[in-house]
Formats: C-alpha cells, sequence, structure tokens
C-alpha cells in the first residue's frame, strides 16, 4: 500500500518560487492572516493529519465500504474518530468568514488542504468536500436568515452538505428534472422526488445534512428554465437553532461502485420534505452552476492526486524490486538482477506520473489565484471584476477538470503496471488508485460533456475564441525572451511558442468548419480539449523551468538536486508527451463523416 508522504518541497516552490502567493495574498483584503509563517503553519499540520490519520484508513476503508440499515448508513471503521479530529482542528472553515465561525483566509488554501487530504483518502475526503460548494452556495444566494441558519454548523464542520442534481431518467441534461416543489402557507415547499448517484447523501459523521435540490414548481416551464433550488435539511431546525424532527427525505439504497467504496454514493428519496427556496423561482441552476464549478476544480484536484499517489506507490517498487539486467549493461552488480528503475519503459511510465502530478500541480495553483480574486470581486461588490474572473476561470474550468483527470486515470493505469501482476492484487493498493481515479472522468460532467462545454460554450459561443487568443498571448509573452536561448530551455520556449500559435490557428479553422457543418464540434470537442491540455501544461511546465534555471544559477548544492530534477521532468514533458498534442490535431480536423455516415440501424451486434 503506498505510504503517502505530502509533496511539500513541491508545493512550497510553486507557492513561494513559481507563483508569489505571498504577493498575491498581499492584495486581497480577506488574506492578512495568510502570512507565509501561517501559510507553512497550515501546509505542515495539515500534512501531519493526512500522513498519520487518513492515509492509514485509505486501504482499509475500500475493503469495508459503507453499509446501509432502514435508510441509515454507516462509514468504515475509524472515518467517524478521523471526521471528529477533521471537525476539532477547524480545517472546514478555512476559506470562509469569521462571522460564521471561519478563518476567512483565501480558497485557495482550503484547495492546498483538498490537494493533501484528497491524495492520503480520496473517499473521506468527499464528505466535507461536499459541502464546500453547499456552504458557497448558500452563502452567494441564500437569505440573511438562511446564512445564520446554516453557515455557522456548516463552516464549523458539525453539519454537512451535499448536491442533489442527478435523477434516474436524466444526468447531464437537468432540463429533464422531475422533482416536484409545492409551496405551502407558511412559505415553505414540500419536496417530492427520486436523487441518485448523492455523494455523502446520508453517513454518520455529522449531525445534520443539508440538502441542495433541484426541483421544479407546479407552474415552472419546461425545460431549464424551470428548475428551482431549495435546501433541504436531513433535520428541520428550531428557532433556538437545536435540532427538531427528522424530515422525510431518506437514503433508499447505497450504489455498489467500482471505487471510491467508502464514501457513501446514495439514492436519495424525497417524500413531501419540507425545503426552504433558495435565489429566485425558476432560476435555481444558475445558483447551483456556482456550486457546480467549486465541483469541478475540485475534481480536477482528484486527477492531481491520484497521479501523485500512483507515483509515490510506483517509485519505491520501481527502486526495490529487480528483474533482469539493463540494456546498457549491469547496474546493480552485487545482485542477480537490476532494479526495475534502470530500465528506460519504467522510467517512461514513472516520468509519466511525476510530470503530470507537478504539471497539473501548477495549472491548478493558477487557477485557484483567480478563484481568490473572484471571491474578493464577489466581497466587494465589484460586479464588473467578479463576472471578469469568472468568465476567465471558466475558461480553464473544463480544461482542468476533463484533461487532468484522464490524465490521472493513465497514471493510476501506469502505476499497476509498474508493478506488474502485483499491481493488480489488493494487498499493495496500486489497483484501488485505478478504481478511484476512474469516477473522476465521469462525475460533475463527463470528459465529454467538459469537452463540449470548452469548445461549443466557452470558445465559441461565449468567447467567438477571445478566450484561447488572450491565453496563447500569455504563452507567447513567457516565451518571446527565451526563443534564442541555448540548451533545453530555448528548445522548450520554442516548443511552447509553436503550440501557442498552431492553437490560435486550429480554433479559427474549427470555427470556419462549425458555421458549415454544425456537427463539428461535437465530433472534434474531444480531441481539442486534450489538445488544449496538453498545451496547456506545456505552458506551466516552461515556467516551472525558467524558475529552476535561474535558481540553479544562483548556486547552492542543498538545492541543486531539486531544480534539477525540475528542469530534467520539464524536459521528458516536451520531449515524450506534448508531442501527443499532434494526434488530437489531426483527429480534430478529421471531417465529420467517418463518424456520422453509418445509419442506425447498422449500429448492431450482427
Amino acid at each position: 500500500m503506498p505510504q503517502y508522504k505530502a509533496p511539500l518541497r513541491d508545493m512550497r516552490f510553486l507557492l513561494n518560487e513559481v507563483f508569489d502567493y505571498a504577493g498575491h495574498y498581499a492584495t486581497l483584503p480577506n488574506a492578512e492572516d495568510a502570512t507565509p509563517d501561517m501559510v507553512d503553519a497550515i501546509m505542515e499540520g495539515c500534512a501531519t493529519f493526512c500522513e498519520e490519520v487518513l492515509a492509514p484508513l485509505n486501504l482499509s476503508g475500500d475493503q469495508e465500504g459503507c453499509t446501509i440499515h432502514d435508510g441509515e448508513v454507516t462509514t468504515p471503521k475509524g472515518f467517524k474518530e478521523a471526521y471528529a479530529e477533521y471537525v476539532a482542528g477547524g480545517w472546514q472553515g478555512i476559506s470562509h468568514p469569521k462571522e460564521y465561525g471561519g478563518q476567512e483566509l483565501p480558497m485557495s488554501l482550503n484547495l492546498l488542504k483538498s490537494e493533501m487530504m484528497g491524495t492520503a483518502n480520496w473517499s473521506f475526503t468527499m464528505y466535507p468536500g461536499l459541502s464546500l460548494g453547499c456552504m458557497n452556495t448558500i452563502f452567494q444566494f441564500g437569505s440573511d436568515a438562511q446564512k445564520k441558519t446554516y453557515m455557522p454548523p456548516l463552516v464549523s464542520g458539525e453539519w454537512t452538505g451535499t448536491m442533489c442534481l442527478t435523477e434516474p431518467q436524466c444526468g447531464t441534461d437537468l432540463g429533464q428534472v422531475k422533482t416536484k416543489a409545492e409551496p405551502q402557507a407558511d412559505g415553505t415547499y414540500k419536496i417530492t422526488g427520486t436523487k441518485i448517484f448523492i455523494s455523502a447523501g446520508e453517513h454518520d459523521l455529522a449531525h445534520n445534512i443539508i440538502h441542495i435540490v433541484l426541483a421544479r414548481l407546479p407552474d415552472a416551464p419546461k425545460g431549464t428554465r424551470g428548475i428551482s433550488l431549495f435546501i433541504v435539511p436531513k433535520f428541520l431546525i428550531n428557532a433556538d437553532g437545536t435540532l427538531g424532527a427528522r424530515n422525510p427525505v431518506k437514503a433508499g439504497a447505497l450504489e455498489h461502485k467500482m471505487g471510491i467504496r467508502a464514501s457513501a454514493t446514495c439514492v436519495m428519496n424525497f417524500d413531501e420534505a419540507v425545503g426552504y427556496m433558495i435565489a429566485e423561482p425558476n432560476k435555481g441552476l444558475e445558483a447551483m452552476f456556482t456550486f457546480m464549478n467549486t465541483a469541478r476544480i475540485g475534481t480536477a484536484v482528484q486527477g492531481l492526486a491520484h497521479a501523485e499517489l500512483s507515483y509515490q506507490g510506483s517509485l519505491p517498487y520501481a527502486k526495490e524490486r529487480r528483474s533482469m539486467r539493463a540494456l546498457s549493461g549491469k547496474k546493480d552488480a552485487d545482485h542477480v538482477a537490476d532494479a526495475l528503475i534502470w530500465h528506460a519503459d519504467v522510467r517512461r511510465m514513472l516520468l509519466t506520473q511525476r510530470a503530470i502530478a507537478e504539471g497539473a500541480r501548477g495549472m491548478i495553483y493558477h487557477a485557484a489565484k483567480l478563484a481568490d480574486l473572484m471571491v474578493t470581486a464577489v466581497g466587494t461588490g465589484d460586479q464588473a471584476q467578479y463576472e471578469a474572473y469568472d468568465d476567465k476561470l471558466g475558461f480553464y474550468t473544463p480544461i482542468l477538470k476533463g484533461f487532468i483527470t484522464e490524465m490521472g486515470l493513465e497514471c493510476a493505469n501506469l502505476g499497476m503496471q509498474v508493478f506488474g501482476g502485483h499491481g493488480y492484487i489488493k494487498e499493495h493498493g496500486m489497483e484501488q488508485i485505478a478504481r478511484d481515479a476512474r469516477i473522476s472522468t465521469l462525475y460533475e460532467g463527463t470528459t465529454g460533456i467538459q469537452a463540449l462545454d470548452l469548445l461549443g460554450r466557452k470558445v465559441l459561443l461565449t468567447t467567438r475564441g477571445k478566450c484561447i487568443k488572450d491565453f496563447t498571448n500569455e504563452m507567447l509573452a513567457q516565451a518571446k525572451p527565451h526563443l534564442l536561448d541555448g540548451g533545453p530551455i530555448g528548445k522548450m520556449a520554442r516548443a511552447a511558442a509553436k503550440r501557442a500559435l498552431q492553437w490560435k490557428a486550429l480554433t479559427l479553422r474549427i470555427m470556419l468548419r462549425a458555421a458549415k457543418d454544425r456537427d463539428t464540434v461535437s465530433a472534434a470537442c474531444y480531441d481539442y480539449l486534450m489538445y488544449s491540455g496538453f498545451v496547456m501544461m506545456g505552458h506551466f511546465w516552461l515556467k516551472q523551468a525558467l524558475v529552476a534555471q535561474a535558481k540553479l544559477k544562483q548556486g547552492g548544492k542543498d538545492t541543486a538536486e531539486f531544480y534539477q530534477a525540475k528542469l530534467q521532468t520539464a524536459e521528458f514533458y516536451f520531449e515524450r508527451l506534448l508531442p501527443r498534442a499532434d494526434g488530437h490535431k489531426q483527429s480534430m480536423l478529421s471531417p465529420t463523416r467517418a463518424l456520422m455516415q453509418m445509419d442506425q440501424e447498422h449500429f448492431s451486434f450482427a
């Protein structure tokens, strides 16, 4: 089983040397407490909690799973105690207002916490993780009374929250939602319907669970324009804040899943449960997207987490396990065979895991700064700034969620491959990583949905290519001063500049094709997403390589090894992984005829 160790050195490299988080926090009104010493203390404390409390429960939680009896769910042994320790440590409220009991630190600090927790034990992390979107939705759209009632216990972690969207007949197409909301004389609503795939929908960790539910009013318009949003607590709340009667909302079943088995994924039945409207009637989907964007960025972290954990599991094995002699000659003369790590193909797998984990970390940490600025704009009431950062983050979101989770799944499979047959055996923990990683490309919108969102909505419809133009201009500005440099840096800079220009040209070609053939968008979107991901990650690898080279020039034997390894991993990415973009380029430009010419009747088993 992988022994998780928080990658604090690499995290600090990005925070302090690449992205200047200290300077970033100095510009935020809610970050005066986020001093370098405070940030470091939070990271150290979270690392200890993850390494000593959460990581040891990862394998046992998967083996035991959750159980259900008469609608009550029991989590695996140790989870309840771990959650109590999590609450006692004040971890849930890091980025929420002091007014509600939080520490009012930047959102990005919560993301650092989520990365470490998720890598140590993704199943556990989903319980408090689902609460974050619930809190954000209530904070941004709830009434003052709703905030006063729900925010303090959610911020402390005493209560948890969920998102209830999917129903048996619909997933992504929320226009098909059938759950009903009947208005009552006292201003409440009776919510009736069934929701499926509800993560943390029922469990024994917290005293109450606050469900955020999409439902329809009796006179609601059809489609997505007729969806409203409701708060439905597991236990009703008395006027004095104490818990009252049990609301008729109950877990009907647990889903039997491939992975994340210690996370309770429930079928939730609402039988005239008392609900309270949040936001405006028939505008629930707009408010829910606050929830969805939070969840999608969180899912991108899962791709990073599984790439990192897979690397941490397979690297020690590759150094210890011996098989054959290296093709270039005997390496470990005192042994009957050389360690796996001497074989070039094994290094390919290890370096792929490392390059994806560290590249993804750079992409996500950059996006986290944008999230901080967006939240600041909300707090100051600057609508124009909020919309600007929301649009910018909206461009990153489908790439982060779609590309990083796909690559995280690949890395999980590579981790098993390094182990050979032992990777298929449960006791080593590598097959669990692959099973847990599989869901990341499916929930909060499949990779295909993210791809349609990126190309169809963000690039073609909303910005008409401006988001690509803006980002590629950033790429060119970074690469331009180094185009004539020698060595790996110059080569990487020229590759990045070439890809920036190519990305612009490809986008224009797809736009022109889509104007004539609407199927182009759906036919090209997956390859466009993956191409965008590889190129974007290249930009952030060049950013890290430039810093590493500058640090090496400054000298210092204590840190030379880290910076040299960073440069070498960047070079591997540009030489071995970025060229995959060419295959996606060729596929996205292929005519749609090969996809669409077959008659529906010809899709058969005969």
